[in-house]
């Protein structure tokens, strides 16, 4: 029997968390540093602002095991992006 299990993860990605527990895929990268640095865009560019409104969190994920057996481990929150409208409502209360 042959294991393909690798130490290496095979990328990382961010996820936007929304109120209602779903989740959108935001950014893929090939290092967390890369995708730390271009989620933010992403976010603006992909989402409407209706779906902005209903984020409530975004997820940095790392693949971990082999690219056909493996599974998306979270490693860290990521803030949201400067602009959002949950960080709006947060001023706003404050």
């Amino acid at each position: 029997m042959i294991v393909t299990v690798e130490q290496k993860a095979q990328g990382w990605r961010a996820l936007a968390v929304y109120s209602t527990g779903e989740e959108a895929l935001i950014f893929v990268g090939r290092s967390s540093t890369q995708v730390r640095s271009g989620y933010e865009d992403s976010f603006a560019e992909q989402l409407t602002e209706d779906e902005k409104e209903l984020v409530t969190g975004i997820k940095l994920q790392q693949w971990q095991g082999a690219p056909d057996a493996g599974k998306w481990i979270d490693k860290n929150a990521l803030k949201l992006p400067t602009g959002a409208t949950a960080d709006k409502l947060v001023k706003m209360a404050a």
